[in-house]
């Protein structure tokens, strides 16, 4: 099955997207409480206010804090 081809050119300045969004969705924030990191055991994206550190494997990781389930069931 061949792919379609890809309607974008290089421009002059080196970019071939003019439509697409640069940067992340995660958006950078001013202070870095309010930045977002993900959970070592859920992968969730949460405040980093909402997470804890817990030893996993011997290292300690991000986890949410008191726990996953918990902050699921206050969210809904």
């Amino acid at each position: 099955m061949a792919r379609a081809d890809a309607k974008t050119t290089v421009l002059a300045d080196g970019l071939r997207y003019k439509s697409k969004v640069s940067g992340s969705p995660f958006v950078a924030s001013a202070s870095f409480g309010a930045a977002t990191m993900s959970c070592f055991m859920c992968g969730k994206h949460r405040p980093r206010s909402q997470m804890g550190t817990r030893k996993v494997l011997g290292k300690s990781h991000a986890v949410c804090a008191p726990s996953c389930k918990a902050l699921d069931e206050a969210g809904s």
